[in-house]
């Protein structure tokens, strides 16, 4: 008879006030925009966005006050909800990203990744990346990395005249003091990273990313011999063949634009990484 009594449990009650708080929330958000057409709402978005890009300190009351000068009637609540669709949260987020966008002409990171060789041995692949024009300075792997063959490294990649300025790597053991006193030796500021932040040495990570997904995941490493000319063919590709989003989609080399001469020319594919990629090219017909 109890069960009886029991019209509705106390996990539905719950649900039913999560549903309810939504829709209270969703119809009061909603009142916002019914006063503005679609194309108003665009607008309006596309100048958040832009805001928040140029100025990424500002919250929304400094975007709304300066939409309100711009003769913008929205409330600071509407630009709230568009302002958590594309700004960061953290707000050192931003404030690292305008360090890196002031200063990328004179800042190159540094990091490792691994692959293991056909034995299950670890092999670790060491290199200097650019971030200006996202170049590889220097690379080089080993099976056994020490602070000492990481100095070695650095001063083999900066012994000649160079720009940089400021060089970033994360908080691995191996980048110890050592490292930093070769830096400062070799007039450059050592930035290393936050706790659990990869985010601040992205153009490393990115780099990596690229690399398994273009070469690693489709080969076999047999050795060290092995594995360091495949690096060097990949980054040959990576340097003169391979299109970057981020520098317009453009090659950290530079890429010259080759139209087509003539109604007869051919496109003809150039092999590279063993017919992993291929790079295209116009040929006239003979």
């Amino acid at each position: 008879w109890k069960s009886a009594l029991c019209i509705v449990n106390p996990e539905t009650v719950v649900a039913w006030h999560r549903t309810g708080f939504r829709l209270y929330w969703s119809l009061l958000s909603k009142s916002d925009c019914e006063s503005m057409s679609a194309k108003r709402r665009r607008e309006i978005m596309k100048l958040v966005r832009r805001l928040a890009q140029e100025n990424p300190t500002w919250g929304a009351p400094r975007i709304h006050g300066e939409l309100l000068k711009l003769g913008f009637a929205v409330k600071e609540r509407t630009i709230s909800r568009y302002l958590m669709r594309f700004h960061p949260p953290n707000g050192k987020k931003g404030k690292w990203f305008t360090f890196i966008q002031n200063h990328r002409h004179a800042i190159a990171a540094m990091d490792f990744f691994i692959v293991p060789t056909l034995l299950f041995r670890p092999l670790y692949a060491f290199f200097i990346i650019t971030h200006e024009k996202r170049r590889i300075l220097h690379f080089n792997v080993t099976f056994h990395p020490t602070a000492i063959w990481v100095k070695a490294q650095l001063e083999e990649a900066f012994s000649k005249a160079h720009s940089i300025k400021y060089l970033l790597f994360d908080n691995d053991a191996i980048f110890s003091t050592l490292i930093v006193h070769t830096l400062k030796k070799l007039g450059i500021e050592a930035k290393r990273t936050a706790f659990k932040s990869p985010w601040q040495n992205g153009i490393a990570e990115r780099f990596v990313g690229s690399v398994r997904n273009d070469l690693l995941d489709h080969v076999i490493i047999f050795n060290e011999r092995h594995f360091l000319m495949l690096l060097k063919d990949y980054i040959d590709y990576y340097h003169y063949d391979r299109t970057h989003y981020n520098l317009e989609k453009e090659t950290p080399s530079g890429r010259p634009i080759q139209p087509k001469s003539n109604s007869s020319a051919k496109l003809i594919a150039l092999p590279r990484l063993g017919d992993l990629h291929h790079r295209y090219t116009w040929k006239n017909a003979a």
